[in-house]
């Protein structure tokens, strides 16, 4: 009786030593946490590619995509979206420096090669309404990068094409690896279409990269609820490589589940500032569009003759900003108080 008390009082003297965040530590899965994000490795996995391989193939995939492609070299859009994406990438686990160009289409659709190369299209920012919009796609894409996504996938495609060699071997001798070698070089599109559980994984650091960035994490669904909507409206519209894996109810659900769960609510967040804007309505000109409007699109767009704008107007007819205009929209947290 006195030894097992002695044990009983030797585990209640070990128990008072640890404090009451060392369970909850133990319990927490740091992938779930966004404070961890930066030391922890998401892109773990059987891979082929070293970081430096990986950087290299999409060195080369992007060089593909320039020449076929046109890059908009307008300082103002590449600035701005290049300094937006950065401030993703630098709240993320990417361990590969980014090259971020924007791409003269009115496609909807933006895409990051292996190794940090990110191509957005003109179309994408015309589509969203708000920067948080604009931060939520771009922070998807990071993720397949941080995750290494691309290479990991190549590297089970290798590795099913090894086991397939071992079968032809086997039954057709080397004729038959010969034909499947030289398929296998044509399809470099399976670095840019991935699995649901790739692209779920996406959806979960995406969200968590846009959040630690300051900005509305909710924005994300919105703006993919919409893209899902325009697509069943008007089948096609959308970008075919942006909607090979769709924004389904599911998907959508499991990310309202973890902004609730994992994602601890802020006094507030940056939705939109006056540069979106600006870059959205510059871009609508090079698309040959008069106005960006972002207010309701059932009320009448009304247009002003020529000669009739105030007399403070700018030389384009746009009124000069106010300091209260170029303050970025913040969403504050109601906390049930009374103003």
């Amino acid at each position: 009786m006195k030894r097992r008390s002695a044990i009983l009082v030797a585990v209640l003297a070990a128990l008072s030593t640890l404090s009451p965040s060392t369970f909850a530590d133990d319990k927490k899965n740091p992938k779930n946490d966004p404070d961890a994000i930066g030391d922890r490795k998401v892109g773990d996995g059987v891979n082929f590619y070293s970081l430096e391989k990986e950087i290299a193939l999409g060195k080369g995939l992007a060089q593909e995509v320039e020449r076929e492609a046109k890059v908009i070299d307008d300082p103002v859009i590449a600035e701005y979206v290049n300094r937006v994406g950065q401030n993703l990438v630098r709240n993320s686990d990417a361990k590969v420096p980014f090259t971020i160009k924007v791409l003269d289409t009115e496609e909807v659709n933006a895409f990051a090669l292996p190794g940090g190369f990110f191509f957005v299209n003109s179309g994408l920012i015309l589509k969203t309404e708000t920067e948080a919009e604009l931060a939520g796609v771009m922070a998807h894409e990071i993720a397949h990068v941080a995750a290494r996504h691309g290479t990991r996938q190549a590297t089970k495609g290798q590795l099913m094409q090894i086991g397939a060699l071992a079968a032809m071997i086997a039954t057709g001798g080397w004729a038959g690896y010969a034909i499947q070698q030289g398929a296998g070089v044509l399809i470099p599109i399976s670095y840019l279409t991935f699995t649901r559980a790739y692209e779920r994984e996406a959806d979960f650091f995406g969200l968590q990269y846009m959040y630690k960035a300051g900005y509305d994490p909710t924005a994300f669904v919105d703006f993919f609820e919409k893209i899902e909507t325009l697509e069943k409206k008007k089948p096609g519209s959308i970008s075919k490589v942006f909607s090979t894996h769709p924004m389904t109810d599911d998907r959508i659900k499991a990310a309202q589940g973890e902004i609730q769960k994992d994602l601890p609510s802020k006094p507030e967040y940056v939705v939109n500032t006056s540069e979106f804007n600006d870059v959205k309505a510059r871009l609508a000109m090079m698309h040959g569009r008069r106005k960006i409007d972002n207010s309701d699109p059932n009320k009448p767009t009304l247009r002003r003759a020529p000669g009739t704008g105030t007399p403070d107007a700018n030389p384009d007819g746009t009124q000069p900003k106010t300091d209260e205009q170029d303050r970025p929209t913040l969403k504050r947290r109601d906390t049930g108080g009374n103003n």
